[in-house]
């Protein structure tokens, strides 16, 4: 291999690497593309978007579907947006759906909404096509005791000017529950509830449980109701039975009173029979009772109880 042959090498390596770095830093395949597509997209800022570390792709192919459907947008807007951490695409294409349905949706409020963490495009669609929610099993009692149960559907609407800041579906499913158990728990009887479930509907409607939201509610609907336990009838039973057991606790309590009061009698009684032999004796001693009178005494309580055995047995 000769001198020359290896400077040809040297040289033709350094053009593919110098074609390779160009083609790389200015995507000429997409400024062909944006040019056929009658978007003027400058060489440079494509340069620019490479030396950021931006797609071109990503930025030029939304751009373009924009200028197709009317919509008069900034190159430079969008990169922002992108190096923001947007979704360049998903923004432009619930621009041009917004403007096909004849919605306010300027390019601040989209990307605001954006970055916020919301899809806009679905807020677009919702926005068109409104959806429905359905809240899980609210349980009610009403006043008669009786408890229902409830599950409601709530047709929503997305409100483009709360979105950023407003609460989500989980607000909407719990206010509407809070509503629902207010207004069966208001109804004089379950009955009422199952004749006219509008009439919860009604009332929770007129709440305005939409308001600080992101979602305008349309239409609330009651999809089932259904009766439940007799919760006035088992408080009732269950205070029956603590009053029950209160009273059998004071009956207990003063049968135990009444106990202690025969032993305490007892015990006295057994304290009174253990003096009488020391009151004997200390007859004796003094002289105040004689032997003979014991006796006779003694004799006379023998006579009195054969008396009484005699009078129960002729009985």
């Amino acid at each position: 291999m000769t001198t020359g042959t290896i400077t040809l090498g040297v040289i033709a390596l350094l053009i593919l690497i110098v074609l390779v770095l160009f083609f790389y830093f200015v995507p000429v395949g997409v400024w062909i593309t944006a040019l056929f597509s009658g978007v003027r997209v400058g060489l440079g800022t494509l340069i620019g978007m490479r030396l950021r570390k931006v797609d071109p792709a990503d930025i030029v192919r939304p751009y373009i579907s924009a200028s197709k459907a009317g919509l008069d947008l900034d190159v430079g807007q969008m990169e922002a947006h992108h190096l923001a951490g947007g979704n360049v695409g998903r923004v432009v294409t619930a621009l041009i759906s917004a403007d096909r349905a004849d919605i306010d949706l300027p390019w601040q409020r989209a990307t605001a909404i954006d970055l916020a963490g919301r899809d806009v495009l679905e807020a677009v669609q919702v926005s068109v096509n409104p959806k429905v929610i359905q809240t899980p099993r609210v349980t009610a009692v009403a006043k008669d005791g009786i408890q229902v149960i409830a599950v409601a559907r709530v047709t929503v609407r997305a409100n483009i000017d709360r979105l950023v800041g407003g609460a989500g579906e989980e607000t909407i499913i719990a206010r509407v529950g809070e509503g629902t158990v207010s207004s069966i728990g208001s109804a004089q009887s379950h009955k009422e509830v199952l004749e006219n479930p509008d009439l919860i509907s009604n009332l929770v409607l007129e709440r305005g449980l939409d308001a600080g939201t992101a979602y305008e509610i349309l239409s609330i609907d009651i999809a089932d109701v259904d009766v439940g336990r007799n919760v006035g009838a088992e408080l009732q039973t269950d205070q029956a039975e603590a009053d029950k057991r209160i009273a059998q606790a004071k009956a207990e309590e003063r049968r135990a009173m009444a106990v202690a009061t025969e032993q305490e009698m007892r015990a006295r009684v057994v304290e009174a029979e253990a003096q009488v032999p020391l009151a004997l004796a200390e007859a004796f001693r003094s002289g105040r009772l004689g032997v003979m009178d014991h006796y006779r005494m003694e004799n006379i309580q023998a006579d009195t109880t054969m008396r009484n055995a005699l009078s129960h047995d002729e009985r």
